[in-house]
């Protein structure tokens, strides 16, 4: 039972990985999106983080049907949906198809945000669960990793289109590795029947996700944004820039897995969480100030924005199973990524269209105000760790 339980947790992280790579990794093709379409900033950051218009379309749906039939089968059409309709986007001629069929590939890829989260956190007791989510929690920077060392190269040499290819097979070889190695978590009758009434009836889990969707500002923010802030505003190379910012979202899965353990040592989730939104503030002032003072000081405040604002995720998904409990854990965790991946889509044009008008240091500013708000959400108070 404990090798099983940690092959399953691999098994979801590469799931989870792949498709990461393909809904928050197609900013790092910006440049070539652009050059090669002849598109604004504001037009190409959001076409790449349109998969996130699916997802969100998607989410609960897939969070019913996981509580309903499983993980393992819900995984597995997920995950060859979302690898096919890359798959096709990359060889569709025309922009409109291919937003259409990457908003089709993030609906695909929705059914695995939901089922994952929810059979990692089914095979493990509440004092690991900490450090099984944090470690599950790794597969969005390691998504992210594998897409800045691949894409911004492959864009480059062979075009933009080119590029989703890679995303495309990764998801469906990840297909494979589901429909073999995954299984569904042995959950008693008991629990299955325990807490069946709506835990939305109080306002704790509805903080949660709140608290964990502003959080989500400056984590997009510095993801979208990165590589087009480095190579236009700092004169880095793309393919130098991508790079780094592979070697930070190592750094960035360490920090969630540091998270998780740190959660389930001082037994809470929520005040780590409320601390990493202090610290997240102020990643992006420092970010904000150096980039109107010393380009050194923005390169310090952009990276320690990417690792610290991604750190949280993993707090407050388990927090959000363990609120809802396994009748409810599913559609929990779908409403909890709708609130996250609704705040990623809109982040793009909107962060856009103020830089725009306001220029880095200002719009970077702003920003932090969205970290500063959720210190005040987090509900730290009467916090109490329930098993599934």
């Amino acid at each position: 039972m404990s090798r099983r339980r940690w092959v399953i947790l691999a098994v979801a992280v590469a799931a989870q990985a792949a498709t990461s790579a393909l809904v928050y990794g197609l900013p790092f093709v910006i440049p070539a999106l652009r050059a090669e379409e002849n598109l604004t900033l504001a037009e190409a950051g959001t076409l790449t983080v349109i998969p996130i218009l699916g997802l969100l379309l998607a989410l609960i749906a897939w969070g019913a049907a996981a509580d309903r039939f499983g993980e393992r089968i819900v995984m597995t059409i997920g995950m060859a949906g979302a690898g096919s309709a890359t798959l096709a986007a990359a060889i569709v001629p025309g922009i409109v198809p291919l937003g259409a069929l990457l908003v089709a590939a993030g609906a695909f890829s929705a059914a695995i945000s939901a089922a994952s989260g929810r059979a990692v956190l089914g095979w493990f007791d509440v004092r690991e669960r900490g450090l099984a989510m944090g470690i599950r929690q790794t597969c969005q920077p390691i998504g992210v990793g594998i897409a800045a060392l691949t894409l911004p190269p492959a864009a480059q040499a062979w075009g933009y289109r080119s590029a989703l290819l890679i995303p495309a097979v990764f998801c469906l070889a990840m297909a494979v590795l589901v429909a073999v190695a995954l299984l569904d978590p042995p959950r008693k009758p008991g629990a299955e029947l325990r807490a069946t009434r709506s835990p939305y009836r109080f306002a704790r889990l509805w903080r949660v996700h709140l608290a964990s969707a502003l959080l989500v500002g400056p984590q997009f923010v510095a993801g979208t944004f990165a590589l087009t802030y480095l190579v236009t505003e700092q004169g880095w190379h793309a393919v130098t820039a991508g790079a780094a910012l592979a070697a930070v979202q190592v750094a960035g899965a360490a920090g969630r897995i540091g998270a998780g353990v740190w959660s389930d040592r001082v037994a809470s989730r929520m005040r780590p969480m409320r601390t990493i939104a202090v610290a997240a503030a102020l990643a992006m002032l420092v970010w904000a100030v150096g980039d109107a003072v010393a380009p050194w000081l923005a390169a310090v405040g952009l990276v320690a924005a990417m690792i610290i604002s991604v750190t949280d995720n993993g707090l407050a998904f388990t927090a959000t199973a363990e609120l809802a409990g396994p009748a409810w854990a599913g559609r929990a965790l779908g409403i909890q990524n709708t609130g996250q991946n609704g705040m990623a889509l809109a982040v793009a044009p909107v962060f856009a269209t103020v830089v725009t008008a306001i220029g880095w240091p200002w719009a970077l500013a702003v920003a932090a105000a969205l970290p500063a708000a959720a210190v005040l959400l987090t509900p730290v108070r009467g916090e109490t760790l329930e098993p599934l």
